[in-house]
């Protein structure tokens, strides 16, 4: 399999974005050669920082905050804080301006969350309180490999339940009010995706969930914390991680039992000759909308108008419930709206390092249709304005990655698709292609473990574990839970 290695080494891993990273980490601490390649000069993938604006101003490229840091259980078992990452815990999780200087404050406190809804502090209470208090469950689920029968199948039930709820024209039954609606809206739309269906409604439920149960953090210095910390650990134990090398076909690797890609579908095509059933179903993989980032210098915290808003690390700006299901159906239709749905972290708030002293950076995305080459630094901006009138004099200094241009420093984002693959029921969890075990390619040895696989996006490296789970088993011969290996090194 491959070969520019004269002697054959366990396993190489292709990609060193987290779920790459997460798989690498695993094998390494199953006592296996490891060796690493990835494209860019960095490793991380969606996990990195770097001076986007002006010197002194630390952006992450892609994620900034991390409540699955916390709560991916693969995360739990690494032990983030144990190998230097210092994740930086907000009080408040996230914020939902609207109009008229209002704002929906989402407080670790599910209790102080819910007395701030009015009428339907209650209602909220009564919706995610059950999911809190089963938060491990609750996750356990999610980030399966929606193949295995839940340990906590009442709380995977009542999960469900929940996202059927609100991903159906039930979703306002249980809220009187504005605020409480628009605050989970908010979240659901994470996806990119119209909020009223019940992936993204289980999306939304369980980000809320958790920024309430762990809360949503940030790590001190930036996301690349993590990536450091991941490659640290391989390097620890003997394995290698190679940047600046894009791979174009699966011969120039080194000999290996296993290789594993951190790869979308289009990648794998790319690179390996397949049987023409299983290529066709990866021609076939749909990728969803995408992103606009722009990243913005200031020379001040932003002006908000709504009380908490400057103490969220974390906000969405689209304002209330109506407005976001239009903006993200907009974009699901191919089009842009006029009023995009923006997601804003100021890490500034707990993590004065990102910028000199009395500076700021500030980190936004928009959703765009997939593929869009269109600049929304002015809808992004305009959207800042609404809700923080004063915004425009602070900024220094701007950057812009278009959708398009996120596949340039990306290659996973197709398009745009940060998220590696539209999301809908079929899909989540049928990708990339419709199989019993969705990671093990017709080619012997080789498995993909990217977000393209379940359970799909975010910084949480559970499609690298579950990879790494059968890579381990059938290549090596090694049952032991890849959660204890890592858990042991």
């Amino acid at each position: 399999m491959g070969g520019y290695h004269g002697c054959m080494i366990d396993v190489v891993v292709v990609g060193a974005g987290p779920n790459g990273l997460a798989a690498a980490v695993v094998l390494a601490a199953a006592g296996l050669q490891v060796e690493v390649h990835e494209a860019e000069p960095t490793p991380g993938g969606g996990a990195r920082t770097a001076e986007l604006t002006l010197p002194g101003f630390r952006h992450d490229v892609c994620s900034a905050v991390h409540p699955l840091g916390l709560a991916s259980p693969f995360f739990r078992a690494f032990d983030l804080a144990a190998h230097g990452v210092e994740l930086l815990r907000p009080d408040l999780s996230f914020a939902h301006p609207l109009d008229g200087g209002r704002a929906g404050l989402a407080w670790q406190d599910l209790d102080r969350t819910a007395a701030g809804l009015g009428r339907d502090g209650p209602a909220w209470r009564s919706l995610f309180g059950p999911l809190v208090d089963r938060w491990r469950s609750v996750v356990a689920t999610a980030m399966s490999d929606l193949r295995t029968p839940p340990a906590d199948p009442i709380t995977a039930l009542r999960l469900g339940i929940r996202a059927l709820e609100q991903g159906s024209p039930l979703w306002n039954a249980r809220f009187r009010e504005d605020l409480a609606p628009a605050l989970l809206t908010g979240a659901a739309a994470h996806v990119i995706s119209p909020p009223r269906g019940p992936l993204p409604a289980a999306a939304g439920l369980l980000l809320t969930t958790l920024a309430h149960a762990v809360g949503w953090p940030l790590p001190r210095g930036g996301t690349q914390a993590i990536t450091d910390a991941m490659v640290r650990a391989i390097q620890a134990r003997g394995g290698r991680v190679v940047t600046g090398h894009r791979v174009d076909s699966l011969a120039e690797l080194p000999r290996a039992r296993a290789v594993l890609l951190d790869l979308t579908p289009a990648g794998l095509l790319r690179i390996a000759d397949l049987p023409a059933n299983y290529a066709r179903w990866l021609r076939a993989y749909r990728y969803g909308g995408a992103a606009c980032k722009v990243d913005f210098a200031l020379s001040g915290p932003v002006p908000w108008q709504a009380a908490g808003c400057d103490r969220a690390p974390t906000l969405h700006l689209v304002g209330a419930r109506a407005e976001a299901v239009a903006a993200e159906r907009a974009v699901a239709a191919g089009r842009h709206a006029e009023r995009p749905y923006v997601l804003v972290a100021q890490p500034g708030v707990l993590d004065p390092s990102r910028a000199p002293r009395g500076r700021h950076t500030l980190w936004t995305y928009a959703h765009v249709p997939n593929g869009s080459t269109v600049d929304v630094t002015a809808a992004i901006t305009a959207q800042l304005e609404r809700f923080a009138p004063g915004f425009r004099d602070l900024v220094l200094a701007s950057n812009v990655i278009t959708a398009a241009g996120q596949e340039r420093h990306n290659a996973n984002y197709v398009g745009g698709d940060i998220g590696a693959g539209a999301l809908s029921p079929w899909q989540t969890v049928m990708r990339p292609v419709p199989r019993w075990d969705p990671y093990r390619t017709p080619i012997p040895g080789v498995y993909l473990c990217s977000a393209a696989t379940p359970p799909g996006a975010g910084v949480h490296g559970m499609a690298g574990v579950h990879a790494a789970r059968r890579a381990l088993r059938q290549r090596f011969g090694i049952t032991t839970d890849p959660l204890r290996l890592v858990r042991g090194s």
